[in-house]
């Protein structure tokens, strides 16, 4: 993973499992924390209410540019914590463990690898 960043190593975590807003607390406006932590520290934490554009005007938008189909996903950024916004910048590195978790959907972890 050379060159990716800390926090989501240039790629979105997804799954195991994905969620519809019917099986949130909140709906289309849920407020689910968010917790990013590499080899135990946490370097992302935020709430899902705090995004720039809300679930629905980001979804109102993509379907203006593009077909939306079921099990589409729209990857929408990184909150702050990202590792090259840091100082000093901090980059994943071969056997970083990185776990993310959201509030009642679950936890994701993955084990950096050098490609």
């Amino acid at each position: 993973m050379t060159g990716t960043q800390g926090g989501l190593g240039g790629l979105p975590p997804l799954g195991p499992v994905l969620v519809t807003s019917d099986e949130l607390p909140g709906g289309v406006s849920p407020a689910l924390t968010m917790i990013c932590s590499v080899d135990g520290d946490v370097v992302q934490k935020t709430d899902t209410s705090d995004l720039v554009f809300g679930p629905v005007a980001l979804v109102r938008y993509a379907s203006t540019i593009m077909t939306l189909r079921p099990g589409d996903v729209i990857a929408t950024g990184t909150p702050g914590g990202v590792g090259h916004a840091r100082q000093p910048a901090c980059y994943l590195v071969d056997g970083n463990t990185l776990v993310t978790e959201i509030d009642g959907i679950g936890r994701l972890e993955n084990v950096a690898r050098a490609s």
